[in-house]
């Protein structure tokens, strides 16, 4: 039997997260979220909705909550196979099932969502500038021919997790990730994701501190 593990990083999210949760778990019945020091309500909204949740005394960044999850998730021996997903809304559930379909059958160790891949996702000119420099510069230093390299809904197979561990906490993890998969030489392929925009999301600036926050990540790293 496979048991897939939904992996959320999550921070001051406590408006929407309950949706997400309750949407994932008419799929996904188990679903982690890692509170990585929320000053608000995420952590109970989260737990009331039927999720566990592991909690950072502190705000450590997204790529450390990560961390957290593969490393409580690889501590159930049943499980076969991880997602990781945004707390913001902005990941579709239908695309994460058809992704852990797709590693389950045994077709990928690694399957990457990218929104470029269909034309469903829309986005604005600077943001889709700055994600394909991303991938371009993911190529170069990866060889691994990326479409959307910063694109947080990912299945791995469980032997892929317990090879990765993080050290970037912040959002150069995202490239960090894709250095470790580049280097283990999984079977790995791209799948067609929407990424919803929503007015939540926006009205919190998400979109523009991402794609701040992706340049700082190509040029400093």
């Amino acid at each position: 039997m496979s048991r897939t593990w939904i992996v959320i990083p999550l921070y001051n999210e406590a408006p929407v997260i309950g949706s997400v949760i309750e949407e994932l778990r008419h799929t996904f019945p188990h679903v982690v979220c890692v509170d990585d020091g929320s000053t608000d309500a995420s952590a109970n909204a989260a737990r009331a909705a039927g999720a566990v949740v592991v909690q950072h005394p502190v705000n450590l960044g997204q790529g450390a909550a990560l961390q957290t999850g593969f490393e409580y998730v690889l501590l159930d021996p049943a499980t076969t196979s991880v997602v990781t997903f945004d707390a913001d809304g902005q990941h579709r559930v239908s695309d994460a099932k058809a992704m852990v379909e797709r590693v389950e059958s045994g077709e990928a160790q690694v399957v990457l969502g990218s929104r470029f891949l269909d034309n469903r996702t829309h986005i604005g000119r600077v943001r889709r500038l700055v994600l394909r420099v991303a991938a371009l510069q993911a190529r170069w230093s990866t060889g691994m021919r990326l479409t959307d390299a910063h694109n947080g809904l990912r299945a791995l197979d469980r032997n892929m997790v317990a090879n990765i561990y993080l050290s970037q906490n912040r959002m150069a993890h995202a490239s960090e990730l894709i250095q470790i998969i580049s280097v283990s030489k999984p079977s790995w392929t791209e799948h067609p994701v929407e990424i919803r925009y929503t007015e939540y999301s926006k009205s919190k600036g998400q979109s523009l501190l991402n794609s701040v926050n992706i340049l700082a990540d190509l040029l400093f790293r």
